[in-house]
């Protein structure tokens, strides 16, 4: 798609793009520079490691987006390839 910067520097992103990252109004975004290229995406959710019952685990310290029994599906099929 080529589409085009506004005078205050915003870009359109198509909605089928943003609906596959499940990226909603007011979700915050990563925005690096790879290899000359703009790269957008889902920012990360910060974690914490506690302990709970003697045992550590990973608290996400925000909303985590869902994850669906498709895409645990999608990676252990590429791992095992």
């Amino acid at each position: 798609m080529i589409t085009t910067i506004d005078k205050a520097g915003r870009i359109v992103v198509p909605k089928a793009m943003r609906e596959a990252l499940d990226l909603d109004a007011g979700r915050r975004v990563e925005i690096v520079v790879e290899d000359g290229r703009v790269v957008i995406g889902p920012a990360p959710v910060p974690k914490r490691l506690e302990v709970r019952a003697g045992r550590p685990v990973v608290v996400a310290d925000g909303p985590m987006p869902a994850l669906t029994t498709e895409m645990v599906r999608e990676v252990l099929e590429s791992v095992r390839r």
